[in-house]
């Protein structure tokens, strides 16, 4: 069977199952639609707490993230995973025990005031926003290359699905279908990484791999460091970012997680608080098997990448010798490979640099240079300015990064099922973080504003009419960015991470940790963290700013951090000048702390 019956059968099959479990599992109260009706077992809710974070980055583009910038990518991997202790340890069996249904609810009644509250539904939505934009990108970057239509269409076809079981299911339909979600991922994973390990170094574990000896004597890092070398890159092993930025996009990630709304959401999810802490241990190793195999899988893809290219002496590949079913040519016609034959020699040579004009190397929109995705017309001309004295390696391939993974079993000749598994997978990742993102804003909009600031008195019914449209809306605007993405992937969704760590994970560790953090210190944090973030965002993702401009060096990603410490000392502050919250306020902070009674959540 070919391998698009088989990514259809696969795709198909996951879809007819995700869409099965909604219905059977469908909402019929507000409870149930927000938080599962807080029956979810830990091991479950560990396997969707799971799935819900294991997005398109995680899946789709960490390990094209490292495979192209190489040890810096670590921080990524620090971040990430190291947010889940935060979490695990800090924040979900507190608020469990607080016992509300989101991260405004628990804003608003701990800083008694509908303002805080409203500013922390701005902030969820902000953060949900710009993280669900790069999964609707990954969706439409599977369907681009597996279903033969463009990126667009394969959004809106995201969309649909997500329709079905977020909007039709809500938090108890998302729980079980993220469980399948999680099982489909993690095995489309991990298969292709075992064949990739054995394949480059004959062994089955890809998190023992970077370390093993090759044919040639030298190890995988030693061997990716002489052939980036070799081509003008950078080392692989060679960080190229400062010290202060890495740890600053570390720190960023790590708090960011702790704070980012549809994860915090999945713990009010489960029956008691212990049960919270357990999930999160849960979620942890499941999360693990997937991120310690990433290192492996971008460094054998690196590998097989340029010497697939080059071939073994670094000559290139001979266009004309491919067949029309080669993985060059078919992520070529999706529109995420291209190549400029600058020397005219008729061979694919990819080495350091861009290969066309145009931001970030992609070929610029011109009669001269052609539709992006599509060769250069006239050879000479495109080669005009290449000196193959001065630059024998000259680079003439566009690669986008988010296709690292997805390419890898075609690039490595895998079995055609390992392909359509990975497809599946990729499916899985994006869809199931994308559903959690847009519940949580669609109970940010029905709950927190219509339910509790503007009109208390409405039914039950009609709130979750309101959830429901609010869903629809929100898919919606996430059609949009994922059609108008502002990065990729991986870049996208650390900037929401950024802005989780600056707005919502002070306010909630104040919030626990410290009695006397009132109103007045909560909302002048949020507004400083949030402001000052997005602004520096905006500056230098999409204002024109340049690496030269940064603060101390530190990169978008990693101004989070910046922005939280601003956050933490506004509030203190402002909380000190300003009149202590009420007795009774202090008092559930106190108890929050306290083990006695940690079985039941309160019910203030």
């Amino acid at each position: 069977m070919s391998v698009d019956m088989l990514s259809y059968l696969f795709i198909g099959g996951s879809f007819l199952l995700y869409i099965g479990i909604a219905v059977w599992a469908r909402a019929g109260s507000t409870k149930e639609f927000y938080v599962a009706g807080g029956g979810v077992p830990p091991i479950a809710n560990g396997m969707a707490t799971a799935a819900d974070w294991m997005s398109a980055a995680s899946f789709i583009s960490l390990a094209g993230l490292i495979s192209f910038i190489g040890r810096d990518g670590s921080a990524y991997l620090m971040g990430w995973t190291g947010g889940y202790v935060l979490l695990a340890l800090l924040l979900a069996p507190y608020l469990r025990k607080f016992g509300k249904f989101t991260v405004p609810d628990f804003v608003g009644d701990r800083y008694y005031s509908n303002t805080a509250r409203t500013i922390a539904v701005i902030c969820t939505i902000v953060i949900s926003f710009t993280y669900v934009a790069g999964q609707m990108r990954g969706v439409g970057i599977v369907f681009s290359r597996y279903l033969h239509v463009d990126i667009n269409t394969g959004v809106v076809v995201g969309m649909a699905i997500v329709f079905f079981y977020a909007v039709l299911g809500g938090m108890k339909g998302i729980t079980y279908t993220q469980v399948a979600q999680y099982c489909v991922l993690i095995l489309a994973f991990t298969v292709p990484a075992f064949f990739l390990s054995a394949q480059v170094t004959g062994h089955f574990l890809p998190q023992i791999g970077l370390g093993a000896t090759l044919e040639s004597g030298q190890s995988v890092l030693a061997t990716l460091d002489q052939l980036s070398t070799d081509l003008g890159f950078a080392q692989y092993t060679a960080g190229k970012k400062s010290t202060i930025d890495i740890f600053f996009l570390t720190v960023a990630l790590m708090c960011g997680t702790a704070g980012l709304p549809h994860v915090i959401v999945r713990f009010f999810t489960v029956p008691r608080v212990k049960d919270a802490r357990t999930s999160a241990g849960y979620a942890l190793i499941f999360i693990a098997l997937l991120y310690t195999a990433v290192p492996g899988v971008a460094g054998f893809g690196r590998v097989n990448l340029i010497q697939t290219l080059n071939g073994a002496d670094n000559a290139g590949t001979a266009y004309a010798d491919l067949g029309e079913d080669h993985w060059f040519k078919n992520w070529e016609n999706a529109g995420l490979l291209a190549w400029n034959d600058r020397n005219g020699d008729g061979k694919i040579q990819y080495a350091a640099g861009a290969a066309f004009d145009g931001k970030g190397g992609k070929p610029a929109l011109t009669e001269e240079r052609g539709e992006f995705g599509q060769r250069v017309a006239s050879n000479a001309k495109a080669g005009a300015d290449f000196d193959a004295a001065k630059q024998p390696f000259a680079n003439e391939v566009y690669v986008d990064r988010d296709i690292m993974v997805l390419a890898n079993p075609d690039i490595a000749q895998l079995p055609a099922w390992v392909v359509a598994l990975v497809a599946a997978g990729a499916v899985a990742a994006a869809l199931s973080t994308a559903a959690g993102l847009l519940l949580v804003i669609s109970t940010a909009i029905s709950h927190d504003l219509m339910k509790k600031t503007i009109n208390p008195n409405i039914t039950d019914k009609q709130e979750l009419m309101y959830a429901r449209l609010a869903a629809i809306v929100a898919i919606c605007i996430a059609g949009y960015f994922g059609i108008n993405p502002p990065g990729f992937v991986a870049q996208v969704v650390a900037l929401a991470f950024g802005i989780a760590c600056a707005s919502v994970f002070p306010t909630i560790m104040l919030g626990i940790f410290y009695k006397r953090m009132n109103t007045q210190g909560a909302i002048a944090g949020m507004l400083v963290g949030l402001i000052s973030t997005v602004a520096y965002m905006w500056y230098f993702v999409w204002g024109g700013g340049t690496a030269d401009e940064y603060f101390l060096g530190i990169s978008p990603g990693g101004f989070g951090t910046v922005g939280m410490i601003l956050h933490f000392i506004v509030a203190i502050v402002v909380a000190g000048m300003t009149p202590p919250p009420p007795q009774e306020i202090q008092d559930i902070v106190e108890d929050l702390r306290i083990p006695r009674g940690a079985g039941e959540a309160h019910a203030h």
